[in-house]
């Protein structure tokens, strides 16, 4: 069956082969946190995006093929509950932003900033720094050989707005950011896999830009 990101807790996983990497979609725990598996089809290598509850289903997830790393999208706890006890059983390096690494259950090895690149196997993920949700959020782009880009986007956007703010300029510093460092630089066709939540592209949310900036939220 084809991808489509419409995964329930308690449900499997849904994967998705692209050229390089196997995506896997799991969601997970109270809040129906999203995380994702990206494994490379060359070397095994997998990195795993947020390690947000229920660790054993992630760890079912993750099977024997090991796990390289895991990358924290940002400091808010439903989206690292799993993350202790996944990095204890799999030896993975811990991977966040600074702004938001100190909030964190355990120390983060490998500090990103905005354009730093994470290796999955022979491919990489580009960090794309998003602030205003929490100072260190983060999105994750992955450019396919096959043209297109997918976006991780944790808790900065979703079908329908950008993620949650607590004041004015919160707001607007995440809505500039998205406008400038998503909106602005990739095509309308990138995926866009949120940390809560069905899936989205940039292309169907960009006729939508005016109305998020009118409302401020």
């Amino acid at each position: 069956m084809s991808y489509s990101g419409d995964t329930r807790v308690g449900g499997p996983a849904d994967l998705r082969r692209l050229t390089n990497l196997t995506i896997s979609k799991l969601t997970v725990g109270p809040m129906d946190n999203n995380a994702y598996l990206l494994r490379c089809h060359s070397t095994g290598e997998a990195v795993l995006i947020d390690a947000a509850a229920e660790p054993d289903r992630i760890l079912d997830m993750v099977g024997e093929g090991g796990l390289a790393r895991v990358i924290t999208t940002h400091r808010h706890q439903d989206h690292w509950t799993a993350l202790a006890e996944v990095v204890g059983q799999t030896g993975a390096r811990t991977v966040a932003h600074p702004d938001d690494g100190e909030e964190l259950p355990v120390s983060v090895d490998e500090p990103v900033v905005h354009g730093t690149r994470v290796p999955v196997g022979e491919s990489s993920l580009t960090v794309i720094h998003l602030r205003g949700h929490t100072p260190g959020s983060i999105a994750l782009r992955y450019d396919d050989p096959d043209g297109r880009t997918h976006l991780f986007t944790g808790d900065s956007l979703f079908p329908g707005g950008v993620g949650r703010t607590w004041s004015d300029e919160d707001f607007r510093t995440l809505f500039g950011d998205v406008e400038e460092r998503v909106f602005g630089a990739l095509a309308d066709d990138t995926w866009v896999y949120p940390g809560h939540g069905a899936d989205t592209t940039l292309g169907a949310e960009r006729p939508h830009l005016g109305e998020w900036r009118e409302r401020g939220w």
